[in-house]
């Protein structure tokens, strides 16, 4: 593991210092009042920036996106589209002259395909009357490409009236005959399939691209990154599973000269995903990312470059333990622009096809940038202490120059408090790095309660960046200092590091929670006897865990839990099942892992939540969970959203989520310090 020293991000803010006319906390109605800006996108010559702005409305439980328009030297900050709408997936024409985006409005029954000029005043005209809908659009050259999930059997007008046929159907029933049945909140349809089609930009015949070979794209989950088109609108490269197992599938590249009815498997002998094909802007070479371990999602993807004359490949970032991700090529084909996780926080890289890699941006998270041909870099740029921002970043040092305004106005008189980055000795001894938050006025004189935040995943470290679901800030403000400590699984530390909880996800990662609680038990300013803890998913499990074992938290918070690992078999995801075998294969591994065989340890007050329409996490382990609490006697408050799935999205539910947990842990755990 990469050693990550005690670096101070935030100096810590005695109450005598703190600013004045900042007087009130980062609170739940807070968050929901903030404008929530996603990935830019840049036109090819840098001088406009699109961003899509998404806000919501509390009152009518609803969020709505525009497109927001800006310029390289933050001068321009305009609507693009109107309010109260959704948009998404802005693309620019290959002039520049045009944007392509997706929305749904007037008697659109899905989305469509939207063009709005850039160069002249105008509305925005519906491209495609896809009754499917479409999504994961490119364009390139004379035409748009988009991704559609079809009937394979039926022509565009039978679709329509099947999709009606359906909607006005009695019956509710669903049937599946093999997996997959669902994807995190939605079931999926065995009887379409998703392929990518392509329009002319000026109007015309749909044309099927993929159809024709016989191939579909994953039928889990599918997106712009599934597929990419040459420059020259002669091969497409896409995502599909490489052989017949569905339980199991082998995610692999195809490749195939568009117009054509047969493809080649570009990596038929990789046995785990390789995925995000994506072509140089000169076109000799397909780039994409790589594991090595099917069945370990977080394995370091590897980024490796084909020849498209020889179908060479070579595998570049070998020697480097970090996983590569939100690649944007750079416009002479020679390298890489990337967001990469690195030791908690989301960096920006710039990686040669020659496998040099440097580092552009330090502190703070970045997303996926895009670069112009002129080389303006941008992307969006966010920290625990602000939501995100739209950034132009200089790729020599890193600098940022701020574009937007937005939610300025929101936060001019929020107290953020304050946050720092510590290390301490967890299981083995090793280096484990925490984010510790402090409440606003935080006075170290005084002694403050702790609310331990133990993350999801298990593989998914928690950054540097603004989180709406579990907001440590927010948790701050009622008065306790938070922290979320990334635990051996975590990524974004090397490979060994995050594998090493496999297949035990049990005691390295309990042993880094537990010594995280005896290094704040041995801060002067945190009070032993208000210490709290939760989590959810993976921190859900581990939270589980830690209910059976001894340990110092007064209450607990379990959310979307995976508590019996048996029944976890119900979800669209089988922990271990694909590289460790299943629980009739291999009992002992199951039996020493699952929180539900230490129930007999049970007693801590404990808040259980869990959303209907969880897939990933099925809601019958949080009333499996209850039900166990009440059975022995423990105090214990089941909370269920039948509207909602593995997170909680819709305003009204966030808000009563974050008050029922702060209701739950100040009657354990007075807030404020002492």
């Amino acid at each position: 593991m990469k050693k990550v020293g005690i670096t101070l991000l935030c100096a810590l803010m005695p109450v005598a210092s703190a600013v004045a006319e900042a007087s009130k906390p980062l609170s739940v109605d807070v968050l929901w009042q903030l404008n929530r800006i996603g990935s830019p996108t840049i036109s090819p010559e840098g001088e406009q920036i699109i961003a899509p702005v998404t806000k919501y409305n509390v009152e009518t439980d609803k969020g709505s996106t525009q497109l927001w328009l800006f310029d390289e030297d933050g001068k321009t900050q305009r609507p693009l589209t109107a309010e109260g709408l959704r948009v998404s997936e802005p693309v620019f024409s290959p002039d520049g002259k045009t944007l392509a985006f997706i929305s749904k409005r007037n008697d659109d029954d899905a989305g469509q395909i939207y063009l709005l000029p850039m160069d002249a005043p105008g509305e925005a005209q519906r491209l495609t009357q896809v009754p499917t809908g479409v999504h994961g659009i490119k364009w390139v050259g004379d035409h748009i490409y988009f991704i559609s999930r079809i009937f394979p059997e039926q022509n565009w007008e039978q679709m329509g009236e099947q999709l009606k046929a359906d909607k006005d159907s009695k019956v509710s029933a669903r049937q599946w005959n093999a997996l997959p049945y669902s994807h995190f909140d939605h079931w999926l349809d065995e009887d379409r399939q998703a392929h990518v089609f392509r329009i002319p930009a000026k109007g015309g015949e749909i044309e099927a691209i993929t159809q024709p070979l016989k191939m579909e794209l994953p039928r889990n989950t599918q997106s712009a990154s599934s597929y990419d088109i040459d420059p020259a609108g002669d091969w497409i490269a896409f995502t599909a599973n490489g052989w017949e197992d569905q339980v199991n599938p082998n995610i692999d590249i195809f490749l195939a000269e568009i117009g054509s009815d047969k493809s080649i498997n570009l990596t038929p002998n990789n046995e785990a995903p390789d995925f995000n094909p994506m072509f140089s802007p000169d076109g000799d070479t397909l780039a994409y990312t790589r594991q090595r371990i099917a069945g370990f999602y977080a394995d370091t993807a590897n980024l490796v470059l084909v020849d498209m004359d020889d179908r060479d490949e070579k595998e570049i970032t070998t020697d480097w333990d970090r996983s590569v991700s939100s690649l944007t090529w750079t416009p002479d084909s020679k390298g890489f622009y990337a967001a990469i996780d690195d030791a908690a926080t989301r960096r920006i890289y710039h990686i040669s096809t020659k496998g040099k890699v440097k580092p552009v941006t330090k502190a703070t998270n970045f997303g996926k940038p895009d670069i112009s041909n002129d080389g303006t870099l941008v992307a969006s740029n966010d920290s625990f202490l602000y939501p995100a921002r739209l950034v132009k970043i200089n790729p020599r040092n890193g600098k940022t120059t701020r574009l937007d305004s937005f939610n300025d106005d929101i936060l001019s008189d929020v107290d953020m408090g304050t946050y720092e980055s510590v290390t301490y000795k967890g299981y083995n001894g090793d280096d484990i790095q925490m984010w510790v938050h402090y409440p606003p006025g935080f006075d170290k004189s005084k002694k403050y309660p702790l609310m331990m935040l133990i993350h999801g995943g298990p593989h998914n470290a928690i950054s540097d960046g603004f989180h709406y679901r579990w907001n440590a800030q927010t948790f701050a403000s009622w008065g306790y200092v938070t922290a979320w400590p990334n635990f051996h699984g975590s990524s974004s530390f090397g490979q060994e590091f995050a594998d090493s909880i496999n297949p035990d996800w049990k005691n390295k990662s309990l042993e880094d929670v537990q010594k995280a609680a005896d290094w704040f038990e041995a801060q002067p300013w945190i009070d032993s006897d208000r210490m709290v803890a939760g989590g959810a998913s993976y921190g859900g499990y581990l939270t589980s865990i830690i209910l059976g074992q001894e340990h110092p938290f007064k209450a607990l918070l379990i959310h979307a839990a995976v508590y019996n690992m048996y029944s976890q078999m119900a979800a669209d995801f089988a922990v271990h099942s694909t590289r460790f075998g299943n629980y009739w294969e291999k009992p002992e591994i199951y039996k020493s892992i699952s929180p539900h065989y230490f129930a007999g340890n049970f007693n801590t007050p404990t808040l259980v939540i869990h959303g209907q329409k969880d897939y990933r996490v099925p809601v019958g382990q949080g009333f499996e969970l209850f039900r166990t609490l009440q059975s022995r006697g423990v105090e214990s408050r089941m909370i269920y959203f039948p509207d909602e799935n593995h997170w909680i999205m819709k305003p009204n539910n966030s808000i009563y989520w974050y008050n029922q947990v702060e209701d739950w842990m100040t009657k354990f755990a007075e807030p404020g310090g002492k």
